[in-house]
């Protein structure tokens, strides 16, 4: 077994490979655990694969959440894996501190976390905690932010998201408004500013996650 085939295996059900790391206690990881592989959405190619899903058709909460648990639950069966998820707790698997340990994703000038292929828009629907130390990529030392003009320090159009700040409350008032239709359609403003993850997500599931943020705030 490979990362290269179970990235292919990943790829073919509409999930991208977001990083691996060769695991130490420190990292929070199950027993056993010695190589980490994270996944997320593949762009256009997990939304095709989701709309047609059972559990985005039945009606049921959390429809991504049940989709993330079948199938990256069926990739871990087939190569002897632990599957974890961000959304199962407590306790909370440590996503974030993966995330930046596996040298591809890096903390943004916007707080928000950047990946080097996905940009803004990463996100985590699960990983693969394999009990073998797999052969690893390279990765870059430094984040896209390094050489970036960083358009997503000013881009916010109700202010609420900037240079190392992030205003939640700011952000679901502006929401509300008429002006706010465009972030809530197609995604966050700043996140879409991003000149790495232009590519990394169609409007359709931008306005998915948009509804179910705003949504969940509000209640």
């Amino acid at each position: 077994m490979t990362l290269a085939v179970i990235e292919a295996a990943a790829k073919a059900e509409g999930l991208a490979l977001m990083g691996a790391f060769h695991t130490a206690p420190s990292d929070r990881t199950p027993p056993a655990t010695r190589t980490l592989v994270l996944l997320g959405p593949d762009g256009r190619v997990f939304w095709e694969r989701f709309r047609p899903s059972p559990e985005q058709s039945d009606g049921h909460p959390d429809p991504i959440d049940r989709w993330s648990e079948r199938v990256i639950g069926e990739l871990a069966s087939r190569f002897d894996a632990l599957p974890l998820f961000p959304f199962t707790g407590p306790p909370w698997h440590p996503f974030t501190s993966w995330a930046l340990r596996s040298g591809r994703a890096w903390t943004s000038p916007v707080v928000l976390m950047v990946h080097d292929r996905q940009g803004l828009f990463a996100s985590f629907r699960g990983a693969l905690a394999l009990p073998t130390r797999l052969e690893l990529e390279a990765t870059n030392a430094s984040g896209p932010c390094e050489t970036c003009e960083a358009p997503c320090r000013t881009t916010c159009p109700a202010g609420a998201l900037g240079f190392g700040r992030y205003d939640t409350a700011t952000c679901h008032r502006f929401l509300d408004t008429s002006a706010g239709s465009d972030c809530l359609s197609r995604g966050c403003a700043v996140r879409r500013a991003c000149p790495v993850g232009r590519a990394a997500r169609i409007d359709a599931q931008s306005a998915f996650h948009m509804a179910a943020f705003h949504g969940t705030q509000k209640k």
